[in-house]
């Protein structure tokens, strides 16, 4: 049978559809094998970046590699660890709170003392203007949590003013800073329960990487 002939019957359009839409995926599939390891570069870049804003100074070790996985409250906490001469300095790891407009991402940096290195919200669905001043570059908020532990300020002033606490909250948007400050405690109590595990000063009795 003639092409000409071929092209008008039905089962040829979908064959031809069938064919086009092989080598498409097929096309995308080595495409995304041949970006795969400078995606994954790029990811663990960004990631990396991240951690270091949290946690200032040199440390020896490659943050990515030196982890713990432990569970907190709202589930598995992966740790990523800061060391100097094979000991532990500090740690880094997420804590989630709750926003006006969702979940309120931070990763907080912790010493060895307890003592709060740094902290970011590196996520949230806040209201431009109002509730994103928890960014620094909107305002200087979020660096009120450096150098605080769970004794200072006191563990009943851990919360906005607006609720006796000592951190400020914003014109229109007390719901927003209340839930990094709750995170940010949340974070610190997570530290002291597992102080010796996130220190690597005794084997944690469930994963360890």
């Amino acid at each position: 049978m003639k092409l000409e002939k071929l092209r008008g019957k039905l089962f040829y359009q979908g064959v031809l559809l069938g064919s086009v839409a092989l080598l498409t995926s097929a096309a995308l599939a080595y495409a995304a094998h041949l970006t795969e390891a400078d995606i994954k570069a790029a990811e663990a870049a960004d990631l990396k970046q991240s951690l270091t804003q949290v946690l200032p100074g040199e440390y020896e070790n490659d943050l990515l590699k030196d982890t713990v996985t432990l569970s907190g409250q709202g589930g598995d906490v992966l740790v990523y660890r800061a060391r100097r001469q094979g000991k532990v300095e500090a740690v880094v790891y997420r804590m989630i709170g709750h926003g006006y407009a969702g979940a309120l991402v931070c990763v907080m940096g912790v010493s060895r003392e307890g003592r709060i290195l740094g902290v970011r919200v590196i996520s949230h669905k806040e209201t431009p203007g109002l509730g994103d001043k928890i960014e620094p570059a909107k305002s200087n908020w979020i660096h009120a949590f450096e150098g605080k532990w769970l004794g200072e300020p006191p563990a009943d002033k851990w919360g906005v003013k607006k609720d006796g606490g000592v951190f400020d909250q914003f014109a229109g948007a007390t719901i927003t800073p209340r839930g990094v400050v709750r995170a940010v405690k949340e974070g610190l109590e997570f530290f002291e329960q597992n102080r010796s595990v996130l220190l690597d000063e005794s084997a944690p009795a469930g994963d360890k990487s």
